[in-house]
């Protein structure tokens, strides 16, 4: 995984604010405002979806990230298509909407376990 991939990434998503990467598990995370909207495996970037942005990334024919070839899990981020990433102004309306997932992430916490009093 190359640094200067992710700066790259970083200097796109610039109109959005702040954004840094940092490096995680033999890649990149991408965040903006303290939050995680995006990451960088296998020289791919994947932006964080939800059911509010998602069907924009299956119009797309995009995938979900999967972080091991040989289990079915996969995690909220997609791949951003390559024509997306070579439109700095439309990479950017992808990037607000994945940190706008982000953001409802954030804000849809679980609520703890209510103790259960006796009979």
């Amino acid at each position: 995984m190359t640094r200067e991939l992710a700066d790259h990434v970083c200097d796109l998503l610039s109109p959005l604010g702040p954004v840094v990467a940092k490096s995680m598990f033999g890649g990149f995370g991408i965040y903006l405002d303290g939050r995680m909207f995006a990451l960088i495996a296998f020289e791919t970037l994947y932006l964080k979806a939800d059911d509010h942005n998602r069907p924009m990334f299956e119009e797309a024919g995009s995938a979900p990230f999967k972080p091991w070839e040989h289990k079915p899990m996969t995690m909220p981020y997609w791949e951003v298509p390559a024509d997306v990433m070579d439109e700095p102004e439309e990479l950017c309306r992808w990037g607000r909407a994945a940190f706008d997932a982000a953001l409802r992430a954030r804000t849809q916490k679980r609520r703890p376990a209510t103790k259960r009093r006796g009979p």
